[in-house]
């Protein structure tokens, strides 16, 4: 028995070997399976060829700079795009839609996604789902002097809004950005991109952590220590 997280990890790692493309720039994403995955790159020969990395987080960039892998951007290169994107997912459907953001960095994340070339999922069996939102509340990050507004809005539609709570300090939970995080228990979604049209219509949503039609690869870990890959055609901008 191993954990899942460090199989898919592993399988993520494996996958970009074989890539016949150079990796010049590494979009890196937030949370405990991107962790494993950072801490077998910086041990590996592909880390070597890799120019720079963008983080979708502070804390992710702290964490590649503490393990040695130092060549942190602070924004996208505006001449070219993101080569490869390796990120986590709360949820994943049999299309490859996702639901992401627990970790607090949903902005950042849909930015790199939508700028990197190659998409590349690592997820234990549990986060894979029949229908969004199965299991996972939809984060939603609001801008702070419209928070009053939003969330009686968000009630009315029937989502079941929740302010995220922080360990660390009182109150809600921030983002980088100085956003204010809300949990939508919506309950498994008939129509996801439906939803999130809606949600980007109410002023002070800045993003949702719906992430629709941008899954290229999912590596799926499992106890057994073993991996697979789901894949998906979602067209190159």
């Amino acid at each position: 028995m191993c954990d899942p997280k460090d199989a898919a990890a592993r399988g993520a790692l494996s996958i970009l070997s074989e890539l016949e493309e150079p990796i010049r720039v590494m979009g890196v994403g937030t949370g405990s399976t991107v962790d494993r995955f950072i801490s077998l790159l910086a041990g590996s020969e592909i880390s070597e060829g890799i120019e720079g990395y963008v983080p979708t987080s502070i804390d992710t960039g702290l964490k590649l700079y503490s393990r040695g892998l130092r060549r942190v951007l602070d924004s996208i290169p505006v001449s070219d795009k993101i080569d490869v994107y390796v990120d986590g997912a709360d949820e994943v459907d049999p299309s490859g839609n996702l639901i992401k953001g627990r970790g607090g960095a949903l902005l950042g994340e849909k930015i790199v996604a939508y700028s990197s070339r190659l998409n590349i999922i690592i997820v234990d069996e549990s986060k894979l789902v029949e229908t969004l939102g199965e299991k996972k509340p939809v984060p939603v990050e609001v801008v702070p002097r419209a928070l009053g507004y939003v969330y009686r809005v968000l009630e009315s539609m029937g989502l079941n809004p929740r302010h995220r709570s922080c360990s660390c300090k009182d109150g809600p939970a921030v983002s980088d950005n100085g956003g204010i995080l809300l949990d939508l228990h919506t309950g498994p979604m008939k129509d996801p991109r439906r939803l999130d049209v809606e949600l980007h219509m109410i002023p002070g949503i800045v993003e949702t952590g719906l992430f629709l039609g941008l899954t290229d690869i999912v590596v799926v870990g499992s106890r057994d220590c073993s991996w697979r890959m789901l894949r998906f055609d979602r067209g190159r901008r």
